[in-house]
């Protein structure tokens, strides 16, 4: 069994604040959003990199395209968690 103390001493570990500075019921849509732009802009670069295939004469130049399609890393959009409630208590606390 935990003492009210050790209950709030892990509320204020695991308890978490949204302080990135925007709503947060907006994260739901938002998180959404960054995830699809950052697919799109993904199959955008691929795209233009495989347009310039119908310019290509020989099989050297379609190889090369190729190969820049492939070593492209793709662009990786990651949520961050919120800061944690103990911390954020702490600095709203006057010096």
């Amino acid at each position: 069994m935990k003492t009210p103390q050790e209950k709030k001493r892990l509320s204020y570990a695991k308890d978490r604040r949204n302080t990135y500075g925007e709503n947060s019921k907006s994260s739901r849509k938002a998180i959404h959003a960054a995830k699809a732009r950052a697919n799109r802009m993904e199959r955008h670069t691929q795209e233009q990199l495989l347009a310039s295939t119908l310019k290509a004469d020989d099989t050297e130049q379609l190889a090369a395209v190729e190969n820049r399609v492939r070593a492209t890393p793709p662009r990786r959009w990651r949520k961050f968690p919120d800061t944690a409630l103990g911390l954020v208590l702490a600095r709203r606390r006057p010096a």
